[in-house]
């Protein structure tokens, strides 16, 4: 990977160029004032949330859940639940249990995030998932505490009335936010779950996703302090290269951020990839792209955005907590690249 050239005072991108995170000759204390602008510029796009505090980790909530039903598995009880969000909806989620876990000697947790997927959280918790997909449960076999919710759209959490995967509904109720930032607030209530169960060790939880529940791992990473661990499948892509930029926009179907296409059409992107990845730093990341991934195409752009936030790791003193994998897979998350993201998230929870 080549280092990233420094962008105009203007902050005008071209092709070959990505905005460097922390250059040459620059502080902590530089990344830290630039981050500030970053995290500015993010909140901006995330729209204007229904309370004040749903992005707040220090304004937690009860982590209170029901139960709605479970079942003993040979190495696990799988717990059905349901939790409320504090804009008053309700996350339907599988919570994964190890054989032997309890109060006495509590464990790390990982939020497993689904990828899109119809059926949501069940792809990534029961066994019923599809091959390459079952990473709650293969890290419920490893001893973790598995938290795997649905998000809007996926699994029980369809609009009523609606196709999958349509955000039209969320938008007519909130016009001036955006399904991210709904995605965002409701993963953060998740971790007041797992904080507020004995068994959870609450200073060690990961979240692990692939494609959509890969780039929401690396949001959440950079909302939430109390997550300690993020490994990261097929969710990284920077808008330079991308054949079809306007994935994040307005669309007939999921939209990410029902404003951001028209902000593009006025003067392209606010930020890059990359920079939104930064702000988890110097929180542990692991990453895996596929450079035949179909859904994001550009992997050769996205080595640059992957080299600036390599370079900042090592700027902050942390250049072996940020681990990237680039191999010659598609959109997938191949048991050898699963295994090693497992490792990775073994070394900085289990400790």
């Amino acid at each position: 990977m080549n280092d990233a050239q420094r962008l105009s005072n203007e902050g005008l991108r071209d092709i070959n160029r990505v905005a460097p995170l922390l250059d040459t000759g620059e502080t902590k204390s530089d990344w830290e004032t630039k981050r500030r602008q970053i995290q500015s510029v993010w909140m901006h796009t995330l729209g204007e949330a229904p309370l004040e505090d749903m992005y707040d980790s220090e304004a937690l909530g009860e982590g209170t859940y029901m139960v709605l039903s479970e079942k003993q598995e040979e190495d696990h009880c799988c717990q059905h639940i349901r939790y409320e969000t504090k804009d008053q909806d309700l996350v339907h989620a599988y919570l994964l249990l190890p054989r032997g876990v309890s109060a006495a000697a509590p464990r790390p947790a990982v939020l497993a995030l689904h990828p899109t997927t119809e059926v949501g959280k069940a792809d990534v918790a029961l066994a019923s998932g599809r091959d390459n997909r079952r990473y709650g449960l293969e890290l419920a076999r490893r001893g973790y505490i598995v938290l795997a919710p649905d998000s809007i759209t996926f699994g029980e959490r369809i609009y009523e009335g609606e196709a999958p995967f349509q955000t039209a509904p969320f938008y007519e109720r909130f016009p001036a936010w955006s399904a991210v930032g709904k995605m965002l607030a409701d993963h953060i209530r998740g971790v007041d779950v797992l904080t507020a169960m004995k068994q959870v060790r609450s200073d060690r939880i990961g979240v692990v996703g692939h494609s959509l529940g890969g780039y929401n791992g690396w949001f959440l990473a950079g909302m939430d302090s109390r997550i300690r661990a993020v490994a990261s499948s097929c969710g990284f892509s920077l808008f330079q290269g991308d054949p079809d930029p306007n994935r994040w926009g307005r669309r007939d179907w999921f939209s990410h951020f029902a404003g951001l296409t028209e902000v593009m059409k006025q003067g392209g992107p606010p930020f890059e990839w990359h920079e939104i990845a930064a702000l988890a730093a110097p929180v542990p990341m692991f990453m895996w792209c596929g450079m035949r991934d179909a859904i994001f195409p550009n992997w050769l752009d996205n080595t640059h955005g992957l080299a600036e936030l390599m370079k900042l790791y090592r700027g902050l003193g942390r250049e072996s907590d940020f681990e990237c994998w680039l191999g010659t897979e598609g959109h997938d998350f191949p048991p050898d690249l699963r295994e090693r993201a497992y490792r990775f998230l073994d070394a900085h929870l289990l400790i």
